[in-house]
C-alpha cells in the first residue's frame, strides 16, 4: 500500500512539473538599424512635385538639405530643431535659405516610402566608400544658401556620395524648358502669361517679348 502511494505521488509531481515548462530562450539581439539601412546610404522619398534626398548616418538618423526660413530669422534653437513644416519650407525657398540638418528617419520620410541607393548608376561617377559618404554629410551640417535649380537637396547628396554635385531633376527641368522655348507655341504661351500677369498697358509688350527672348538665349 505504501509503495502504491509513493508511486502515485511521484507520478502526480511529474505531471505538475509539465504544467510549468522551461522558460523560453532569450530573444536574438536586436539589429541596431531595424530598417536595414546602412551608414552612407542615399535615401530618397517621393513628394507630390519633387523627390527629396538624404544621407543615412546610422542609428536612425538622416542628414538632408532642406529649405528653412527660421535660421534666417534667428529663431530659438529649440524651434529650429523641430521638424520643418511646409510653410517654413516654402518661405525658405523664397528667401534662398536652407540648412543641412540631421533628423530621424520618420521626420525625413514624412510618411512617404523610402527608396535606397536608387541613383547608383543613374548619375556620373561611382559611389564613394560608405564611411566617407557619411563623413562628408556630417561635415556639411549647418546653414547654407539655397537654390531651387543649382543648390538643392539632390546636389547635396550627390556631392557626398559621388564626389560631384549634380541634379537629375534640374537637368530634366532644363531639358523641358529648352524644348518648350524652341517651340514657338511655348514662347507664345509664355508671352500670353506675361500679358495676363502684368495687364494691358504701354509697357506690357516689352517684358512679354524680352523675357522669352532672354530665356531662349539662356537655354
Amino acid at each position: 500500500m505504501l509503495d502504491s502511494l509513493t508511486f502515485l505521488l511521484k507520478h502526480k509531481l511529474f505531471l505538475l512539473g509539465d504544467l510549468h515548462p522551461h522558460p523560453p530562450p532569450p530573444p536574438p539581439p536586436q539589429d541596431p538599424d531595424p530598417l536595414r539601412y546602412r551608414r552612407g546610404d542615399l535615401l530618397e522619398v517621393h513628394r507630390t512635385l519633387f523627390t527629396h534626398f538624404g544621407i543615412y548616418l546610422g542609428e536612425g538618423r538622416v542628414a538632408h538639405l532642406i529649405p528653412d526660413v527660421l535660421p534666417l530669422l534667428r529663431a530659438p534653437r529649440r524651434r529650429v530643431q523641430c521638424a520643418v513644416t511646409n510653410a517654413r519650407l516654402l518661405l525658405g525657398v523664397i528667401a534662398k535659405q536652407a540648412s543641412v540638418r540631421v533628423d530621424s528617419v520618420e521626420d525625413f520620410a514624412y510618411g512617404a516610402r523610402i527608396v535606397r541607393n536608387a541613383m547608383d548608376g543613374a548619375v556620373r561617377g561611382r559611389a564613394l566608400p560608405a564611411e566617407e559618404v557619411a563623413v562628408r554629410a556630417e561635415r556639411r551640417v549647418g546653414g547654407v544658401c539655397y537654390s531651387l535649380l543649382w543648390n538643392n537637396c539632390e546636389h547635396f547628396v550627390t556631392h557626398c556620395r559621388y564626389g560631384s554635385a549634380q541634379s537629375l531633376q534640374t537637368q530634366q527641368f532644363c531639358d523641358w524648358l529648352r524644348s518648350s522655348l524652341r517651340d514657338r507655341r511655348g514662347m507664345a504661351l509664355l508671352a500670353v502669361l506675361c500679358v495676363t500677369w502684368l495687364g494691358v498697358s504701354c509697357i506690357t509688350p516689352l517684358p512679354a517679348v524680352l523675357l522669352p527672348f532672354f530665356l531662349w538665349m539662356a537655354s
